[in-house]
């Protein structure tokens, strides 16, 4: 049995149809996301729940993990914005303040910022935690070097970004820096929201020290290795 069902959609015959179409795909996919786990996503359940048929879904992403790298810049992107935002906010504060340069740039200050407003991005930090163990297996090399590329590009505007409130960072050591933020989410985010059996057992106050703050404990981590980065240069 196949799963070319009729739909309510037509076939996107315009460039501004098929992003239309893919928005839609990309919608459908962040609303799964709140309710399930990657790895309990399917392409079946997906296509299913945007109201297309399978073979329609592939037309425009080759698998669920191509969906899932697609969100992932997306949400990358609108994440950097944000933050360009709030640490510029934060600067004219300083300024307001008559702060001195030092306390502009303040290293504590800023990671903490950094991690606090990762935190809030939920899908973000649930696709980088999937990405090494889940997302890159089930895709062709050209889709994941098409998806690594824009990754990178974003990857670089953030450590331009992070250069400019902590000027004392190397373009090298800022690139060090966004590459430690997003391994130490992929391994603090799955710790820091347990399952519910987890969260059960850490009740007892023999576990308290298991709990993990994913804010606090990333942004301890960026700040020790930002002052050990300054004091090597």
């Amino acid at each position: 049995m196949t799963d070319d069902r009729p739909t309510g959609f037509q076939r996107a015959r315009s460039a501004e149809q098929r992003e239309i179409r893919k928005q839609a795909i990309l919608d459908a996919a962040t609303e799964l996301l709140g309710e399930l786990p990657v790895s309990e996503i399917s392409l079946r359940e997906l296509s299913r729940r945007v109201g297309l048929s399978k073979t329609n879904v592939v037309r425009y992403f080759e698998t669920r993990e191509a969906v899932f790298f697609e969100l992932l810049n997306r949400s990358l992107e609108g994440w950097i914005e944000e933050l360009s935002a709030e640490l510029a906010e934060r600067a004219e504060r300083a300024e307001r303040a008559e702060a001195d340069a030092a306390d502009a740039a303040d290293t504590e200050a800023v990671t903490a910022l950094l991690a606090r407003s990762l935190g809030r991005r939920s899908l973000l930090c649930d696709l980088i935690s999937a990405l090494g163990s889940e997302l890159e297996r089930n895709i062709s090399a050209g889709a994941v070097r098409e998806f690594k590329l824009a990754h990178v590009r974003l990857l670089g505007e953030l450590a331009d970004l992070l250069r400019r409130h902590l000027t004392g960072l190397t373009p090298s050591t800022a690139r060090e820096l966004v590459s430690l933020t997003v391994v130490c989410t992929a391994g603090l985010w799955p710790f820091a929201h347990p399952s519910d059996a987890v969260a059960e057992a850490q009740l007892d106050p023999g576990l308290a020290d298991t709990k993990v703050d994913f804010a606090e404990r990333l942004g301890r981590i960026l700040h020790i290795a930002v002052t050990g980065m300054l004091a090597l240069h």
